[in-house]
């Protein structure tokens, strides 16, 4: 097993992503919430070549990746998982449990922290919200991001196998619920009970802080209603509200080299939480 999956990693993700991009990317099509404002042609195009730039880069620091890293701290007996006996569908299911609650608390911790919140804000930089926002993320904050994923995985220890499930459902995860899609409202009211829903974490990309201060969840809604951070509509509208950031509106922004420069524009206390308005 352990074998398969270091073979055939690389080929899962792929196939999921694509497919997942593919399935968002149709259904924005034939049922868009909002009417986009910039063209599509110029945020895919450098929305997607960072999603290649961070792969490759990524691959190329970290050879290992998470997968290989849980199949070594099982070998050598490393975590707490490691050292309970536990059927390995539970050990599953905590491990993704937990693994989401991380992401929260790092989400949380990139928008409170100023200099974490200038690698951040290239993912609200974004004017339009649609399935590529969801892979839009700074190389340096997707390797810091690693960085924390494998310290988890060594203090928690858990199967390889949830590992890449979750990897898979968290990436599957973030492009639907940052897609452009339009929901029925009875659908939205009973997933958003259990998953983040596009409507729910669109809000979190409002140009107004107390709303992106709010729904840092990128799979579970639990961890926003647990710690008060939830917030179920904006208030002027899904239709009336803007998105992305207020210095960052110019079409230039857009692009991949200026996308790769937005963590050293600006004053270091422009930041999200914290600020009034």
């Amino acid at each position: 097993m352990n074998e398969w999956l270091m073979q055939h990693e690389m080929s899962i993700r792929l196939s999921a992503f694509f497919g997942i991009l593919i399935l968002m990317g149709l259904w924005e099509i034939l049922a868009p919430r909002r009417p986009l404002t910039i063209s599509k042609t110029l945020r895919w195009l450098n929305n997607l070549g960072i999603v290649l730039l961070n792969n490759l880069l990524l691959r190329w620091l970290f050879p290992i990746a998470s997968v290989g890293l849980a199949l070594l701290a099982e070998q050598e007996q490393w975590g707490v998982l490691n050292q309970i006996d536990l059927p390995i569908w539970l050990s599953m299911i905590i491990s993704i449990v937990l693994f989401d609650g991380m992401i929260y608390l790092q989400h949380v911790v990139f928008h409170a922290l100023p200099l974490l919140w200038r690698l951040h804000r290239m993912h609200h930089a974004d004017i339009d919200y649609d399935v590529t926002t969801g892979s839009r993320f700074h190389p340096i904050e997707m390797i810091l991001s690693l960085l924390i994923k494998f310290a988890v995985i060594m203090v928690l220890g858990p199967p390889a196998v949830a590992v890449l499930l979750f990897e898979v459902i968290l990436n599957g995860m973030a492009m639907f619920n940052h897609s452009n899609i339009a929901l029925p409202i009875k659908i939205d009211r009973w997933l958003r009970y259990l998953i983040v829903t596009p409507d729910m974490h669109r809000v979190h990309h409002s140009v107004i802080n107390h709303e992106a201060d709010s729904n840092f969840g990128f799979n579970l809604s639990i961890w926003d209603r647990l710690f008060g951070t939830y917030q179920a509509q904006p208030i002027k509208g899904h239709q009336g509200m803007q998105i992305g950031l207020h210095q960052f509106r110019e079409p230039k922004y857009l692009t991949l080299p200026w996308l790769l420069l937005l963590p050293f524009l600006g004053k270091i206390t422009d930041y999200v939480i914290n600020r009034d308005g």
